[in-house]
C-alpha cells in the first residue's frame, strides 16, 4: 500500500465504509432497541396491579380484548401507541392516551379497533384521549373501514375538562362523527365492556349495532350517586343502566353477552357476514421481497443527522425485488421521484435525496435541500400519479427549501407553492415515513400531518422541528443573551455555553420523534424493518374508498 496503487485505495476505502456501516448499524440497532423498550412500558398501561385488578373483576384488558378479536396469524399496525407520553405527569399520567387503536383483521376482514383502557384513570377521557379517538374515526371515514369500539370509560377526566368539552376537536366531535360514518355506510360495532357513562353512552348507541356485557357493562347518563342527587331516586347501577334492563327493558342494546369472550365472538360473527366492499381499484400484483437485504437499511443510514447517504440505497430495500423506475432521474437531483411496488402494491416514491449531487452545469446541491428544479420536477410527478391512480409514498429526510439571493430570484418560493399546492390537492391516498430530518417548510412540501397523510409514521431516526436543534440553539441563545444584558448581567464563555447546553437540551427533547408521537403529530414511531407492513396495510386500507373526486391543481404561478 505503501505505492498507493489504485487496488490499496479501493481496499482502505472498502475498510472505512464497513467500519461507517458497521457504527450506523449500532447506533439504529441501539435506538430499535429504545423504541422496544418504551413500548413495553406502554403496553402495560396503568401498571401490573391495575391489570391484575382488571382481572380478577372477569375482565380482559384493552390489548387483551383486542388480541382476542383480531385474526390470529395476521398482521396489524397500532396507532398512536405513544399517545400522552410523558403528559400529563401532574395527573398521574396518561399512556397510550388511554385508549388503544389498532388496524388489523377481523374475519379476514380489514377494520380498525377502538379500546378503552380501563387500567388508566378508569379509561377516563384526557385532551389527547380526544385527539386520538378523532384520529381513529378520521382514518374510518378517509379509508371507509369498518370500526369496533370496545368501551370501558368512566368518562371525560374532570379535571381537565376545560379542555376536552366545548370545542370543534373535543369529545362532542366524536358523536357527530358516529352520525356522518352512518351515513356514508361505514359500520360501526359497540360492544360495552365497563362503564359507559354520561356524554359517552351516545356512542355505542349511535353505532349500527351494540352490545353489553351482563354484570360488568353497564350505560346510563348519570349514575346512581348523581341520580340520588338530582331527583333523590335510591337505584343501583345495575338496576339502573346493565345489561338486563338495556337487552330486555329500554332496547337500548342489542345482544346481552355472558362475558368478555362472549362479547368478542359476537363481534367476530356479525363482521364475517358482512359484504365485500368497493375498491379504489389500486394496481397491485404478487408480492416480492426486496432483493437487497432490508436489515442494512441500518447500516447506511447514518449516526449523525447532518451527514450524507444515498437515499436510492433506503429505497432499494423497501420495495419489491429492489426496483424501481426513477422518474426524470437527471434533474432536480435533491427530490427522487420513481414509480415502485410495495408488497405488491404500486406506488409513485417522492423522496429527498441526503447526498451532496451535481448539476449539469456543474454546480453542487446540498442534499437534503429542495432547490427549484426539484421542487418542479416534485410537482409533476405527483399529478402524473393523481392521473394513473398511484397511491403516493413520502420519504422524509429534509432541511427545507434552498434559501439566498440565488434562490430567491429564480423563484423558489413560486417552485415550492407549487409543490405544496399538489400535495395540498393529490386525490390518490398519500402516506409519509419520516426518516431523519423533517424542518420547517420542508415537512409540509414532504406531505406532513397539515397535509393529510393517510398514515404518518417517523423511524427513531427521525426529528421534527422548524429547525434543527443547533440551529435553532443558536437563535435563541442570541435573544436569552440580549435579554440578560438589558439587565446588566455579565454573560463570560463559561456562561454562554452552559446557556447554549441548557436551550439545546430542551429544543433537543421537543424535535424527538416520541415527542411528535405523544402529540399524534405522527401516527407511530416504527422500526425502518415495519416499514413495508405500513405502507402495504395503508394501502389496503385506502382501496376501501373509491376516490369521487378528480385532481385540480388549482391556480398556481408557472
Amino acid at each position: 500500500c505503501k505505492k498507493k496503487t489504485n487496488f490499496c485505495k479501493f481496499a482502505t476505502n472498502t475498510i472505512f465504509m464497513d467500519i461507517n456501516f458497521n457504527k450506523n448499524e449500532d447506533h439504529n440497532k441501539l435506538l430499535i432497541s429504545e423504541l422496544k423498550k418504551r413500548l413495553v412500558k406502554v403496553k402495560l398501561g396503568g401498571g401490573q396491579e391495575r391489570i391484575n385488578k382488571h382481572h380478577k373483576k372477569g375482565k380482559m384488558t384493552a390489548r387483551e380484548r383486542i388480541e382476542y378479536l383480531l385474526d390470529s396469524n395476521t398482521k396489524s399496525i397500532e396507532i398512536g401507541a405513544f399517545a400522552g407520553d410523558n403528559m400529563y405527569k401532574d395527573h398521574g399520567g396518561c399512556p397510550s392516551a388511554g385508549v388503544i387503536v389498532k388496524i388489523g383483521y377481523v374475519q379476514k376482514k380489514q377494520c380498525i379497533v377502538v379500546a378503552n383502557d380501563a387500567t388508566v384513570k378508569a379509561g377516563a377521557w384526557f385532551p389527547i384521549t380526544a385527539k386520538k379517538n378523532l384520529r381513529a374515526q378520521e382514518i374510518a371515514i378517509e379509508n371507509k373501514l369498518p370500526i369496533i369500539y370496545l368501551v370501558d370509560s368512566a368518562g371525560v377526566y374532570l379535571p381537565l375538562q376545560d379542555e376536552i368539552f366545548p370545542d370543534k376537536e373535543h369529545f362532542g366531535r366524536i358523536f357527530r362523527n358516529n352520525a356522518v360514518m352512518s351515513s356514508l355506510g361505514i359500520t360501526q360495532i359497540s360492544a360495552v365492556m365497563g362503564s359507559c357513562v354520561a356524554g359517552g353512552a351516545y356512542l355505542p348507541i349511535m353505532s349500527d349495532e351494540a352490545l353489553i356485557v351482563d354484570k360488568t357493562g353497564s350505560i346510563f347518563l348519570a349514575g346512581s350517586y348523581l341520580v340520588k342527587a338530582a331527583i333523590g331516586e335510591s337505584i343501583d347501577n345495575e338496576t339502573l343502566g346493565g345489561a338486563t334492563t338495556h337487552c330486555e327493558i329500554s332496547g337500548v342494546t342489542d345482544y346481552k353477552a355472558k362475558d368478555d369472550k362472549d362479547a368478542l365472538d359476537t363481534i367476530k360473527n356479525i363482521l364475517g357476514k358482512i359484504g365485500d366492499y368497493d375498491t379504489a381499484g389500486f394496481n397491485r400484483i404478487e408480492p416480492v421481497k426486496p432483493s437487497e437485504k432490508e436489515a442494512e437499511i441500518l447500516g447506511i443510514l447514518p449516526k449523525h443527522r447532518t451527514e450524507q447517504y444515498d437515499m436510492k440505497e433506503i429505497i432499494k430495500r423497501i420495495v419489491d425485488n429492489s426496483e424501481f423506475d426513477e422518474y426524470k432521474e437527471g434533474f432536480g437531483k435533491t427530490i427522487i421521484t420513481a414509480y415502485a411496488r410495495i408488497d405488491g402494491w404500486a406506488v409513485g416514491i417522492v423522496a429527498n435525496q441526503r447526498k451532496v449531487v451535481k448539476t449539469k452545469k456543474g454546480e453542487m446541491q446540498f442534499g437534503g435541500v429542495i432547490y427549484s428544479d426539484s421542487a418542479d420536477k416534485a410537482t409533476r410527478f405527483i399529478a402524473n400519479c393523481n392521473q394513473k391512480k398511484i397511491p403516493l409514498l413520502f420519504l422524509q429526510d429534509v432541511t427545507g427549501f434552498m434559501v439566498g439571493s440565488k434562490s430567491e430570484h429564480g423563484g423558489i418560493i413560486k417552485d415550492g407553492a407549487k409543490m405544496v399546492n399538489a400535495v395540498s390537492n393529490s386525490v390518490v391516498p398519500k402516506f409519509t415515513i419520516v426518516i431523519g430530518n423533517s424542518y420547517g417548510a420542508g415537512n409540509y412540501a414532504m406531505c406532513g400531518k397539515a397535509y393529510d397523510p393517510r398514515l404518518i409514521a417517523a423511524w427513531p431516526s427521525a426529528e421534527l422541528a422548524v429547525m434543527s436543534g443547533n440551529s435553532a440553539a443558536k437563535v435563541l441563545l442570541q435573544i436569552e443573551k440580549a435579554s440578560l444584558k438589558k439587565k446588566g448581567e455579565k454573560i463570560t464563555t463559561q456562561k454562554e455555553e452552559e446557556l447554549f447546553k441548557k436551550i439545546k437540551s430542551r429544543y433537543d427533547n421537543q424535535i424527538s420523534p416520541y415527542y411528535a408521537a405523544a402529540r399524534i403529530w405522527t401516527d407511530a414511531v416504527i422500526s425502518p424493518l415495519e416499514t413495508r407492513t405500513w405502507v402495504s396495510m395503508g394501502i389496503e386500507a385506502a382501496n376501501h374508498a373509491p376516490i369521487e373526486r378528480k385532481f385540480n391543481l388549482g391556480v398556481v404561478q408557472v
